[in-house]
């Protein structure tokens, strides 16, 4: 009876109130199924922000990033059967940095991801459904109904303002491949860390309630953690008929918990009948419409990136002007909603307190479902997506060792964010001038520590240590070393190094660290006299009879034909039975990582790199012994800034770690 009194009391507000079905702008975001910044409902405005800008002149700026745009429709049209490049998916953020104000509205963050097509490889091949966990999903690889086949996917957060009294909106577009039925679709948010590994085709990093992370509410309904939310869409007879939001939580907590944020409206759905966790339908309490949507009319443009069906067909016109036909949408092939989350109730700010960059989840999935019950089998998905993620700071100094009595260096963040707020502090140095910025100028020793805000007024996002020390026999650095790096394989150190100028060094002295600041000599190499020029060295450090530490540090000291004496830079190798897992150096990485891992056994070592919608972008195959390996990839500018993983497959053991790319 309980169940049925909340139906009567909450289904006449889902429908009578909850939605707007006509164009409208929100948060100065064009709510009209048209990808197109500076204009709405078919008329130029020369004002509204959108996904995209096809050329129309005004202060409205394009969500999604758009690098690489002409050379990926270059390459789609120059892709021949069985379209290899047509298949695969993309991938790309927002056009400005997380959490950027721009004309006096905060932008969180933005995706757009290219779904895979023809023969998909993110479906769901098997009965899965809402309310299970991803844990028992059987997602694989196969051929998807037309009417099911997400071609792309948008999705963009941002506040109506700048502050945290501004309503809080969730923006999303989906395209699908058939238009002429009925459509039903799933915005999944997750508050872990969850993403899909395509080799075993598995999800992984779910929640511990069932799958999935449950809401918690105090004994006055305030809520006290947020849990995991998902959006469900129904798109039939050419119109959005419903945008039910719901939450997740225990069955007890559905049944006895009056909500203060907002209200339930009747339906609870687990994996199972009578299931202790489930996802539960809610309602603002309080009246007037929170969503917006609607589908595209005939023609409209599809965008920079174009269109690629489930044929692999190539839907693009340039960009050029509304009226071409060539390359856009057919009718309510793309579906735009909007969700005014702070309405809804969940707003981290309003429901948590928190600061104004306080995000409501961390993932996203993007699914498909075969009909309107929300239990329905899911059909196609699109893999987890990361969001709000700008790069953590990462500090250096130019000048780490003074080596007079005086001394001046200059401290910097190697990967500023233009969106971050970072300020330095230190109890036993001194900096000199302004204490704020992505770097500051010092004249002691001390230690120097950056607090990194995602923007001005925001809680502490990440911060990062630098020291520095002063020397009485420290010595320059030598700019002739070119290449210097090491492996331990078995307890043996494999170091290598090529200089430049070798007709100018005499000998070569190997010296080993534990804690990177005293070394010991470890061996010497000649210098080889037949080379003028460039020349390649290698040196092995038997560490079998040594302490085990996190890590061992090398450097070369080299003595220069002319009595002169100067050092290499560092390199550190993780050792030890501590290096369990893989480790990545540097995290954030811009251009070049060095990729750690502990192998148990000699043997073949598979190594991918995927980015968060699951395409790998590097593949290396090598050898690998017992003991840590250590291997380089390199040329990584080329690639998005993001979240990647890093997947080790060793043939008895799989290693993960994530890395951001932050360039």
């Amino acid at each position: 009876m309980k169940t049925f009194l909340r139906l009567l009391i909450f289904i006449g507000p889902l429908f009578s109130q909850a939605q707007i079905t006509t164009p409208v702008v929100k948060a100065n975001f064009g709510v009209d199924a048209d990808l197109r910044a500076n204009y709405f409902n078919g008329l130029i405005t020369g004002s509204s922000d959108d996904w995209f800008n096809n050329g129309t002149a005004g202060t409205g700026r394009y969500v999604i990033d758009t690098t690489g745009a002409a050379s990926i429709i270059a390459g789609y049209n120059s892709d021949v059967s069985p379209w290899p490049k047509r298949m695969a998916t993309l991938y790309r953020g927002m056009s400005l940095p997380t959490f950027t104000v721009y004309n006096n509205r905060l932008w969180l963050d933005a995706i757009f991801v290219r779904d895979y097509h023809g023969t998909d490889t993110t479906v769901f091949t098997v009965a899965s459904k809402n309310g299970e966990s991803p844990a028992i999903w059987t997602p694989g690889i196969q051929a998807i109904p037309d009417k099911n086949d997400i071609l792309d996917m948008f999705m963009h957060i941002r506040r109506a303002g700048p502050n945290t009294t501004d309503s809080l909106w969730m923006f999303g577009g989906i395209s699908m491949d058939n238009v002429t039925g009925n459509r039903y679709f799933d915005f999944e948010l997750y508050q872990t860390d969850i993403y899909y590994d395509r080799p075993s085709q598995k999800f992984y990093g779910y929640g511990p309630d069932l799958g999935h992370t449950s809401w918690k509410f105090d004994a006055a309904g305030n809520v006290i953690k947020p849990g995991d939310i998902i959006l469900t869409g129904a798109f039939q007879s050419s119109t959005l008929t419903n945008i039910e939001a719901r939450i997740w939580v225990s069955q007890a907590d559905w049944s006895t918990v009056v909500p203060a944020a907002f209200n339930w409206s009747g339906l609870f759905d687990g994996g199972t009948p009578g299931a202790a966790y489930g996802y539960a339908s809610i309602m603002p309490n309080t009246s007037g419409a929170f969503y917006t949507g609607l589908g595209s009319v005939n023609n409209a443009w599809s965008g920079p990136f174009g269109l690629v069906l489930q044929s692999n067909a190539l839907q693009y016109s340039g960009g050029g002007p509304a009226s071409t036909t060539n390359g856009k949408y057919v009718a309510d092939q793309f579906i735009e909603f909007s969700v005014n989350l702070t309405k809804l109730g969940l707003d981290p700010v309003t429901t948590l307190g928190t600061d104004v960059c306080g995000t409501p989840f961390n993932r996203l999935v993007v699914k498909t479902r075969s009909s309107a019950s929300f239990t329905a089998d899911l059909k196609d998905f699109v893999a987890p997506t990361d969001l709000f993620l700008a790069p953590r700071a990462v500090a250096a100094a130019d000048v780490p060792i003074f080596c007079d009595t005086v001394g001046v260096s200059l401290i910097q963040v190697q990967n500023p964010s233009g969106s971050s707020n970072y300020t330095w502090t230190t109890t036993d140095g001194h900096i000199v001038g302004p204490s704020s910025g992505v770097s500051i100028t010092v004249d002691s020793p001390g230690t120097y520590i950056v607090t990194q805000r995602l923007a001005v007024g925001c809680n502490p996002y990440a911060y990062d240590t630098v020291t520095i020390t002063r020397s009485s026999t420290c010595h320059t650095l030598d700019n002739n070393v070119l290449i210097f790096k090491g492996a331990i394989n078995n307890n043996i150190t494999k170091l290598d190094w090529t200089i430049a100028e070798n007709k100018d060094v005499s000998y070569f002295e190997v010296e080993r660290s534990f804690d990177g600041r005293f070394f010991d000599y470890v061996t010497r190499v000649a210098a080889d006299p037949e080379e003028s020029q460039s020349a390649a060295y290698s040196a092995y450090d038997d560490l079998s009879s040594m302490p085990v530490k996190p890590a061992v540090y090398y450097r070369l000291k080299l003595t220069k034909a002319n009595g002169g004496i100067s050092y290499s830079k560092i390199i550190r190798i993780p050792y030890g039975f501590i290096v369990t897992r893989v480790s990545i150096a540097p995290n954030p990485v811009h251009d070049m990582m060095q990729v750690s891992f502990n192998s148990l056994n000699n043997g073949i070592m598979e190594l991918y790199l995927y980015d968060m919608s699951g395409k790998v972008v590097r593949k290396m195959r090598t050898d690998m012994q017992a003991g840590v390996n250590v291997v380089g990839i390199d040329n990584l500018s080329s690639l998005q800034n993001g979240m990647y993983l890093v997947v080790i497959s060793t043939g008895k053991e799989i290693f993960r770690q994530k890395v951001v790319l932050a360039k």
